[in-house]
């Protein structure tokens, strides 16, 4: 059974990404190439992390409320699909962008939740 491996991000909107990008760069000292991001300790040939990603509208939050998405590692998206399909659950599309495979869903307030599956290290 395919199953959440950990957090992959959170997704808020700010006015101004590259100016929040900076602030978490200079007071907390995270940074990456797609905004902060907390790389994980393990050794794995993946190099997992999480990241905090900050946008100027909640376009790609839709349809999902309240100016934030959940983003969750998943350690093989298209069976959790599957499964998610098979209890009903409503998956709003898939994309494969090559460094990760995504699926998105609404939880049951609305809240948009970001399937992710790693599939190339960052540089």
């Amino acid at each position: 059974m395919a199953k959440i491996t950990g957090l992959g991000g959170i997704f808020h909107v700010v006015k101004d990404p590259k100016a929040t990008r900076a602030w978490y760069k200079e007071y907390l000292g995270l940074e990456g190439e797609y905004g902060p991001m907390l790389k994980w300790s393990e050794e794995t040939d993946d190099k997992p992390y999480s990241l905090i990603s900050h946008f100027t509208d909640d376009e790609y939050i839709k349809p999902g409320k309240g100016g934030f998405m959940i983003n969750l590692r998943v350690d093989n998206v298209e069976e959790f699909v599957e499964e998610l399909k098979a209890k009903g659950v409503e998956v709003l599309g898939f994309a494969d962008e090559g460094y990760g495979k995504f699926a998105w869903i609404l939880d049951c307030d609305g809240v948009k939740i970001e399937l992710w599956q790693q599939c190339a290290a960052p540089e």
